[in-house]
């Protein structure tokens, strides 16, 4: 039986650890990346390997970073008592967006799930209850996800936080800016009902 040259055999066997990515896909890929010019192969290559030797976590917060410390944590412009805390770095870009937040974050590197055996001890809690033991903090806003791992996440973080003396709040969840009643679940109205506030 023929099979493809190794380093095709490992390009794909290698695509396919990515999420979404199975074997059908990782191909497609693979045989497009050999019908592209070897510069934009090596230029990708690079990009690659530069993820590995120029990313780093921040000592601070978790956030990625090219320097020990992220730029919004080296900000003297951000608002040290207040720290919202995100699931993953990708939550920052997204919140950072909207140009509303000025204070600082904490990645916890994934969620509360016992089904995938992730755990508290697995996230960077400890880390977030030293920062606001430290004493400048005020404010701690959850920002996991409204799934049910996010939820289980924000509820812990909550009963480990409110001892401290801390504010906690959580994100308002609801109905998207430019869709109707009828197209929204049943969960998503209940929370919108829920965090209704004055006009």
């Amino acid at each position: 039986m023929y099979r493809y040259p190794p380093a095709v055999e490992r390009a794909i066997e290698s695509l396919t650890k990515l999420p979404g990515i199975g074997p059908r896909t990782a191909e497609r890929m693979i045989f497009f990346l050999l019908k592209a010019p070897k510069g934009e192969i090596r230029t990708l290559a690079q990009a690659i390997g530069d993820l590995a030797d120029k990313v780093v976590p921040c000592v601070t917060c978790g956030n990625l970073s090219a320097e020990k410390r992220c730029p919004i944590c080296s900000s003297p412009r951000r608002d040290e008592s207040v720290i919202c805390v995100v699931g993953e770095p990708n939550d920052i870009v997204a919140i950072e967006k909207t140009s509303e937040y000025q204070g600082l974050y904490h990645v916890l590197s994934g969620t509360l799930s016992p089904l995938e055996g992730v755990g508290p001890d697995d996230l960077r809690i400890t880390e977030l209850l030293h920062r606001v033991k430290a004493g400048k903090v005020k404010e701690v806003i959850l920002a996991t996800n409204p799934n049910s791992e996010g939820e289980a996440t924000a509820l812990y973080l909550d009963q480990q936080l409110k001892p401290l003396g801390v504010r906690v709040t959580r994100i308002a969840r609801g109905i998207p800016v430019g869709s109707s009643l009828e197209h929204v679940d049943e969960v998503t109205l209940a929370k919108a009902l829920e965090g209704r506030r004055e006009i």
